[in-house]
């Protein structure tokens, strides 16, 4: 088992977050007029990870089912919609939210490829945890 790298979030004012991560560092923030966008929104982070672990998990098996999967590019979109607006939904109440993710797949790839696929970026982890139930257990120091 991989020991886990923690995410280490801090700031000294404003919005403006330092993100470091093992040898790895970068900024989150929010857009002017609250924040000074030096980063990406908390949520542009969310779908971030979303679209690199699609993208890697698509990678992966393509590799491993040997297809000629060129190109992958995810586009995705963060909304909050009325809950009566969502046909799929178990909730009916109030507002949810809704991710939209838009696959492009290029390469020499047939319909049955392309749809077994789209069923691989259902499996990706962070798919997965998004749609788990999700203990976080926070305390202060």
């Amino acid at each position: 088992m991989t020991t886990a790298i923690p995410v280490v979030v801090s700031s000294e004012n404003g919005l403006a977050q330092e993100i470091v991560c093992g040898n790895h560092r970068w900024r989150a923030d929010e857009p002017v007029p609250f924040g000074t966008d030096t980063g990406p929104s908390p949520y542009e982070l969310l779908l971030a990870s979303l679209g690199a672990c699609t993208s890697m998990t698509l990678r992966l098996y393509a590799q491993s089912k040997g297809m000629d999967l060129k190109r992958i590019t995810i586009r995705l979109q963060h909304f909050r919609i009325n809950a009566e607006d969502c046909r799929n939904c178990e909730t009916k109440d109030g507002l949810l939210d809704r991710i939209e993710r838009e696959i492009e797949l290029s390469g020499n790839l047939n319909e049955a490829q392309k749809r077994r696929l789209l069923e691989i970026a259902e499996r990706c982890p962070i798919h997965r945890t998004l749609k788990s139930e999700i203990d976080i257990q926070t305390s202060v120091l």
